[in-house]
């Protein structure tokens, strides 16, 4: 949940805004102009120079400054379109202007309005500053939250001796087979929304501003949320059929967001301060054996879980939110391996979407979970878990987790004054 804003200096973003092309048209022609869009230089901007207007009336808009970024607590939208980039620039000046070009594109996508000076009525020669396909749409609860992953901090910006400790490189588990191509990344955008054009809109435009100065190194889109940050919802179903997400914490509990999300200012000491109030993502894409699993018999698919298929309550229980009697599940009950009781108190936030992205060449669908982790750290997080999954859980028969990448979320950008890991470059 979005915190009040603490409303502070806004000279950054007087400096940083930039030009809009009719005045780079004063300046030296139509050559330049083009020059600046495409730079992505008039991102900040709106048509008449003022604030965001929605281009759509109505539908809701998560607001996007706060203490903490959105698209974490926030309640779990339906799509999810997430991107891992590259950066490709060496300037670190260049880098800080493309994430406060990317954080003013952010703030109007997520009211619902274009960026820069929109999708048409701009000079003919040049390209649009947005790209059209989410005129007339409602913002449908876009949140964007970015991340920087370990490869950011590897000494070509100055940052080498401000990775926090948390920011680790996961270990290969046992059964992994980790696509290098669909792994790692500089950068992050998760962009979650009810509307999946809306989503695929934010990372197209963040993407086509930040030309020359990042690449998509790779993306995912998701539909189906398998996690739900509200409990009183139902819960919702992965592709095998039974409900996950039953004990996720939700983002009404601020006493267990504290304890297992959000980084304290304990935390966060010395090179790391920046991250205070930020939070560190786990990203999976895990490949489900469909076929195999549809083939499997209703006992063993609930042994498997460790649930019942209809209610989703734990072995031995009549209810889905009943307490689970671990020791009444098979050893390698993913429910029982999985559960915080088994790994010291190990606790997530888990905003998972599934994907289907057509066919393996073989008649299998190439179809799985997107896992999406956040924690307060990884090493006392994500990493005992899935270290005690990957060895026994019975699950592993029925996937594999074929990619992966972690990444450190920065706090909310609390202002129009503040951008993007703003702290991390002061």
């Amino acid at each position: 949940m979005s915190e009040p804003i603490d409303r502070g200096d806004r000279t950054a973003a007087r400096e940083t805004a930039a030009p809009s092309r009719r005045t780079v048209i004063g300046w030296g022609g139509a050559g330049l102009a083009l020059g600046a869009a495409a730079a992505g230089g008039a991102v900040a901007l709106t048509r008449d120079g003022g604030g965001a207007e929605p281009v759509a009336d109505g539908g809701p808009a998560v607001p996007f400054h706060g203490s903490h970024q959105a698209g974490i607590a926030t309640a779990v939208q339906d799509r999810l379109h997430f991107a891992a980039f590259d950066v490709k620039t060496r300037d670190r000046a260049e880098l800080v202007r493309l994430l406060q070009d990317w954080t003013r594109a952010a703030e109007r996508m997520t009211a619902g309005s274009e960026v820069g000076e929109g999708a048409y009525g701009g000079l003919p020669e040049a390209p649009p500053d947005d790209t059209g396909e989410a005129l007339g749409l409602k913002p449908s609860r876009l949140t964007l939250t970015i991340g920087f992953g370990p490869s950011l901090f590897d000494g070509r910006f100055g940052l080498k001796d401000r990775r926090p400790g948390a920011l680790i490189d996961l270990p290969r588990f046992p059964g992994d087979n980790l696509d290098p191509a669909r792994s790692g990344g500089d950068l992050c955008v998760q962009a979650c929304a009810d509307d999946p054009q809306v989503a695929v809109h934010a990372i197209r435009n963040l993407a086509r501003i930040g030309f020359g100065r990042v690449a998509v190194r790779w993306s995912q889109l998701g539909f189906g949320k398998t996690s739900s940050t509200t409990p009183d919802a139902q819960t919702p179903r992965n592709l095998f059929g039974f409900k996950d997400g039953t004990r996720n914490i939700a983002g009404t509990d601020t006493a267990r967001l504290d304890e297992h999300v959000w980084v304290s200012g304990k935390d966060a000491r010395g090179p790391a301060a920046w991250m205070a109030g930020g939070s560190y993502l786990v990203a999976r894409r895990i490949r489900m054996n469909i076929e195999t699993w549809d083939r499997t018999s209703l006992a063993e698919q609930e042994d498997v879980f460790g649930r019942d298929k209809r209610e989703g309550a734990p072995a031995g229980r009549a209810k889905e939110h009943d307490e689970p009697f671990l020791k009444g599940m098979k050893p390698d009950a993913h429910v029982r391996l999985a559960h915080p009781d088994s790994n010291g108190g190990a606790a997530m936030l888990r905003r998972g979407y599934s994907f289907t992205d057509g066919t393996d060449g073989l008649g299998r669908l190439e179809a799985g979970l997107f896992f999406l982790a956040y924690q307060r750290d990884v090493r006392t997080g994500f990493l005992p878990v899935q270290t005690s999954l990957a060895r026994s859980d019975a699950l592993n028969e029925y996937v594999q987790h074929v990619g992966s990448a972690v990444f450190a979320i920065p706090p909310g950008v609390r202002d129009t004054g503040d951008w993007w890991g703003r702290a991390l470059f002061s």
